[in-house]
C-alpha cells in the first residue's frame, strides 16, 4: 500500500492545488512534496529491511477481460528512481519561490500531477498501466512548457509542439510493441492441463518475449527502443531536446532533465533488456554505437555554445549517451553505473539549471561572453557552482564520479575501443564546463555582473543541500548500490545473461 500511497498523494495534492489561492499554493506544494519525500524514505527503509515486504506491492484486477491489472511494486531499481523523484521535487518547487507566475495554482498542480505520473512509470508492473503513466507524464510537462515557456529564437509553441510530437510518436511505437507481446501471452501451459488467459502483467510479457523468434524479438526491440531513445534522448533522436530545454521555464527544464529523461533509461533496464533478450543481443552493438556517437557529438556542440543553458542541455545528451551505452554493455557494472548515474545526473543537472536561472535573473543574459567576475562579488555562489560543476565532470569524491567510473568499466568489458571513445565525455566535459565557469565566474566584472546580488536564503536552501548530496553520494554510494544490486542481477538473470 505504500506504493499506491506514493501515487495517490501527489495526485490528490495536485487536484487540491487548483483550488488554493496564489499566495498559499507555493507552500502547499512544498508541503506535499516534503510529505512525499518522507513517505519515500519510509519505503526505502522498509525495502532495505525486508525486500519482500507486502507493503511495497499492490495488485488488483483492473480490466479483467483483457488481463489488465493495477499492479504496482518497488524493488531496488524502482526505489532509486522514486527516491530521485521525491528528492528533487521539493528543490524544484523551492526554486520557484522567488518568482511570481500567472495561474500559479495551475503551475504547481501540474508539477504535482507530473510527480504522480513519474512515480507510476517507475513502479508499474503491468504493461498497459506502464503505458498509461508514460503518457500521463507527458501532459503536465507539455502545458508547463507551453504556458510558461519563452524563447528569443523560435516560437515557444512550435518548440513545445515538436517535443510533444516526437515523444507521442515514440509512445505509439511502444504501444505497438506492447500489443504485439500481449497477443503472444496466454495459451496452454507447459503441461497442457490449463488454458492461461492473455495478460499485460510484466511476468507474462517477459515470458512471451523470450518465446519469440529472433526476427520477432528484433521487431519488438525497435518498437520499445525508439520510444526510449526519443525520451532520453540519444543520437539521432535528440533534435527536440536543446530547444525544449532552453525555452521551458526553469522548473520545467529541471523536471525534463532531472527526472523525465530517466523514464527512457529506466525503460531500458526494466522493460527492454528482459523482454527481448535475443533482440537486445542482436542490436546492442548498434545501440552502443549510437550512444557513443551521441556522447562525442553533443560534447563537441556543447564546447561551441554561447548560451549557458543550451550548453547544459547538450551536456545532458552526452551524459545520457554514456548511461545508455553502459546499460547495453550487459554486465552488472554497466547496469549499476547506469542507475547510480541517473541519480547523480539528476542532482547535478537540477543544480546547474538553477544556477543558470540565478545568473539570468541578476544579469538578464545567459550569454557566456557577456558575463565574468561574479566570484569577486559572490564567492559563496562561486564555490557552490564549482562543486556542482565538478560533479558534472566526474571529479572523484563527487556523485558524478561513481556512476561514470562504473559505466566506463562496464563498457570496457564490452569493448575497449568503445570505452575509449565513451570516456571522452570526461575530457570533453571538463573542457566545456571548466571553460564556461572561467568565463562566467572569474576575471573582471563588467556592466552585466558588477551589480550581481547576493544569494537569497531561499536560493541557499536549494543549492547547499544539492552540494551536500553531491559530496555524500560521491563519498558513500553504498546504500544506493546495495539496494539496487539484487534487482539488477535479477534483470540480467531474466535476460539470460547473468555471469
Amino acid at each position: 500500500m505504500i506504493t499506491v500511497s506514493l501515487i495517490l498523494l501527489p495526485l490528490i495534492a495536485g487536484l487540491l492545488a487548483l483550488f488554493i489561492k496564489t499566495e498559499q499554493v507555493k507552500r502547499f506544494a512544498l508541503f506535499a512534496t516534503l510529505a512525499q519525500l518522507a513517505l519515500t524514505v519510509f519505503a526505502f527503509v522498509e525495502l532495505k529491511n525486508n525486500a519482500s515486504s507486502k507493503l511495497l506491492s499492490f495488485n488488483a484486477d483492473w480490466i479483467r477481460s483483457m488481463g489488465i491489472h493495477f499492479n504496482v511494486s518497488m524493488d531496488g531499481i524502482s526505489m532509486v528512481l522514486v527516491l530521485l523523484t521525491s528528492l528533487l521535487l521539493p528543490f524544484i518547487v523551492l526554486s520557484s519561490f522567488n518568482k511570481e507566475r500567472e495561474n500559479a495554482s495551475v503551475f504547481y498542480s501540474l508539477m504535482l500531477l507530473m510527480q504522480m505520473a513519474l512515480v507510476g512509470v517507475f513502479t508499474a508492473m503491468d504493461g498497459f498501466l506502464f503505458y498509461i503513466f508514460w503518457e500521463l507524464a507527458l501532459i503536465p510537462i507539455y502545458f508547463i512548457c507551453l504556458m510558461w515557456g519563452s524563447s528569443a529564437e523560435k516560437s515557444a509553441g512550435a518548440i513545445t509542439f515538436k517535443f510533444f510530437l516526437y515523444t507521442l510518436v515514440g509512445s505509439l511505437f511502444m504501444l505497438v510493441g506492447l500489443i504485439y507481446l500481449y497477443q503472444h501471452t496466454g495459451g496452454m501451459n507447459a503441461a497442457f492441463t490449463e488454458f492461461v488467459p492473455k495478460s499485460f502483467e510484466i511476468s507474462a510479457l517477459y515470458k512471451a518475449g523470450a518465446s519469440l523468434t529472433l526476427a520477432q524479438q528484433s521487431f519488438v526491440f525497435w518498437m520499445f527502443f525508439l520510444a526510449f531513445a526519443i525520451k532520453m534522448p540519444i543520437f539521432p533522436f535528440h533534435t527536440w531536446q536543446p530547444d525544449t530545454y532552453v525555452s521551458a521555464p526553469t522548473q520545467g527544464t529541471m523536471l525534463l532533465s532531472g527526472i523525465m529523461l530517466k523514464m527512457g533509461t529506466y525503460g531500458l533496464l526494466r522493460w527492454l533488456l528482459p523482454l527481448v533478450p535475443a533482440g537486445v543481443q542482436e542490436w546492442m552493438h548498434l545501440a552502443i554505437a549510437l550512444s557513443v556517437i551521441g556522447i562525442i557529438y553533443a560534447s563537441c556542440l556543447a564546447i561551441v555554445q554561447k548560451d549557458f543553458k543550451r550548453l547544459i542541455a547538450y551536456s545532458s545528451i552526452a551524459h545520457v549517451g554514456l548511461i545508455s551505452a553502459g546499460i547495453f554493455s550487459l554486465n552488472i557494472q554497466g547496469l549499476q553505473g547506469g542507475l547510480i548515474q541517473m541519480f547523480a545526473h539528476g542532482i547535478s543537472v537540477v543544480g546547474l539549471f538553477f544556477i543558470a536561472d540565478i545568473i539570468l535573473s541578476r544579469t538578464n543574459t545567459r550569454q557566456i561572453s557577456s558575463l565574468g567576475g561574479i566570484r569577486n562579488i559572490e564567492p559563496q555562489f562561486a564555490l557552490l557552482f564549482l562543486i556542482i560543476l565538478l560533479s558534472s565532470v566526474a571529479l572523484p569524491l563527487t556523485s558524478g564520479f561513481v556512476g561514470e567510473f562504473l559505466l566506463i568499466n562496464g563498457i570496457y568489458q564490452y569493448n575497449a575501443y568503445a570505452a575509449t571513445f565513451a570516456g571522452l565525455t570526461v575530457i570533453l566535459g571538463a573542457v566545456y564546463m571548466l571553460r564556461s565557469y572561467q568565463s562566467v565566474m572569474l576575471g573582471e566584472t563588467n556592466a552585466a555582473t558588477s551589480t550581481f546580488a547576493r544569494l537569497t536564503s531561499n536560493e541557499k536552501i536549494v543549492l547547499i543541500p544539492l552540494v551536500i548530496l553531491t559530496i555524500a553520494l560521491g563519498v558513500y554510494p553504498k546504500p544506493l548500490m546495495e539496494i539496487a544490486e539484487p534487482a539488477l542481477q535479477n534483470i540480467l538473470q531474466i535476460a539470460g545473461i547473468a555471469k
